[in-house]
C-alpha cells in the first residue's frame, strides 16, 4: 500500500466485524509496532493481546461505564452544544464520533483483537504513542480497521491491571487500548480543520505560511 494512502485513510473504525484475526497478521502488526522510534532505544515497552472472548467479557463492562462517564465529564460539554444547535455541521460530526464511540462500548465483546499497550515509567507517551501508531498503519495495509481509546487508563486502571495480570510494582503504565477488526465501512478521507487553522511558523500566532483547502492526497479515480 502506498504510504500517503495509509497515512490519509487510517482513521478511528470502530465498527467492525467478529471475524477472527489471522495470527501472521498480528505478527506483522507488532514486528511493524517494535521497530518504531524508541527513546533511548531503551523500549522499555510491552503489548498485550486479547483474544480471550472470558477475558474481553471481564473488560466489557468497566468500558461501557468508563464511556459513560466520558460523555457525563470531558465531553459533556460539546454534547451539549450539540444537542442544542442539531443542525450544525461541527454538531453533526459531534453526534457520528458519539455514535461510533457507543457502537464499540455497546458491542465491546464482538471486536476480535485488542492491544493494551505499556510504557515503563514514561507517562509523556512519547515511547509509546509512536509504536502504537506503526501498529495501526500495518493493520490498515492488511484492510483491518483500528481505534485507540484511553478511557480504561482514566476510570478503570486497577481493575484492567488486575484482570489482565499486570504487575503493580514494576512501574507499567498503561497507555492505551487498541480495538482490531474488519470494518463494516469503508475507507475514507477523514474531514479535518485545515493545517492552515492549526499551525504557526516561528512563533505562536504566526501564519504558517501557505494554505491546504483540499486533501493534497485523493484516491484514484
Amino acid at each position: 500500500m502506498d504510504i500517503e494512502e495509509a497515512l490519509y485513510t487510517t482513521r478511528a473504525m470502530r465498527r467492525v466485524r467478529p471475524d477472527p484475526i489471522p495470527m501472521d497478521i498480528q505478527a506483522r502488526i507488532l514486528d511493524a509496532a517494535v521497530r518504531a522510534p524508541s527513546g533511548g532505544n531503551a523500549q522499555n515497552w510491552k503489548f498485550l493481546l486479547v483474544d480471550d472472548k472470558d477475558v474481553i467479557g471481564r473488560i466489557a463492562p468497566l468500558y461501557r461505564d468508563a464511556i459513560d462517564q466520558l460523555w457525563k465529564t470531558i465531553y459533556a460539554g460539546r454534547i451539549a452544544a450539540a444537542e442544542a444547535e442539531p443542525d450544525l455541521e461541527e454538531s453533526r460530526q459531534m453526534k457520528r464520533v458519539q455514535s461510533s464511540a457507543q457502537w464499540l462500548a455497546d458491542h465491546f465483546e464482538e471486536v476480535p483483537l485488542f492491544l493494551f499497550a505499556f510504557i515503563e515509567a514514561d507517562p509523556t507517551g512519547g515511547s509509546i504513542y509512536p509504536a502504537v501508531w506503526s501498529a495501526q498503519l500495518a493493520a490498515r495495509a492488511h484492510g483491518i480497521g483500528s481505534s485507540l481509546t484511553a478511557v480504561l487508563s482514566l476510570w478503570y486502571p486497577t481493575e484492567v491491571y488486575e484482570i489482565l495480570g499486570v504487575p503493580t510494582d514494576q512501574n507499567w503504565i498503561m497507555a492505551c487500548c487498541v480495538s482490531f477488526g474488519y470494518p463494516t465501512g469503508r475507507w475514507g478521507v477523514a474531514e479535518r480543520r485545515p493545517v492552515q487553522d492549526v499551525s504557526f511558523r516561528n512563533r505562536w500566532g504566526t501564519p504558517v505560511g501557505f494554505s491546504v483547502d483540499e486533501p493534497l492526497w485523493k484516491p484514484a479515480g
